[in-house]
């Protein structure tokens, strides 16, 4: 039982932690970037980007991310070996943890947005579960319309924002 309060108490202040050092701007990811198995880079491992806290080692971008439909959050098939590729490694990987952020465009409230954002990364969460990915190290969060990559307001801009990314820590 002392554990489990153990427990609790560090992710409670990892978790303050994190959302104390604030989000970093993203900058949309140039054409080609993501290689043919998935990995950001060239395809060796992906790319380590800094830590987010003390706690773990963070990684995002690693993986490319998983784009949705206007006003979905429904896997598309052509998005699915995006997650497949996650599972892979992480499987492989069994001291690795991810973090799924949804994100949605400009468009529709931010309370919309960011209830639409989670609804996302729950699906892409739901579909590592399925893979055999353990729940104990799935966790989702959502940015709403908060984390854009392309800044623009027309439909390419629009379709790079409604995406759910990966973030792994180690």
């Amino acid at each position: 039982m002392k554990k489990n309060a153990s427990i609790v108490v560090g992710l409670s202040l990892l978790l303050a932690v994190s959302s104390l050092t604030g989000c970093k701007s993203l900058k949309k990811n140039p054409a080609g970037v993501y290689g043919s198995d998935g990995l950001y880079g060239d395809g060796a491992g992906g790319l380590a980007m800094g830590n987010r806290f003390t706690g773990g080692t963070e990684h995002p971008g690693m993986f490319a991310p998983v784009y949705f439909d206007y006003d979905s959050s429904q896997v598309a098939s052509t998005e699915r070996s995006k997650i497949e590729t996650v599972a892979k490694h992480l499987k492989q990987n069994n001291s690795v943890a991810v973090i799924i952020e949804g994100n949605c465009d400009e468009r529709g409230s931010n309370e919309y947005n960011l209830t639409l954002g989670e609804r996302r990364a729950q699906a892409v969460r739901d579909y590592l579960a399925g893979l055999g990915i353990g729940a104990d190290r799935i966790q989702t969060k959502s940015y709403g319309e908060e984390k854009p990559v392309n800044a623009g307001h027309d439909e390419e801009a629009w379709a790079a924002n409604r995406r759910g990314e990966f973030v792994l820590y180690y």
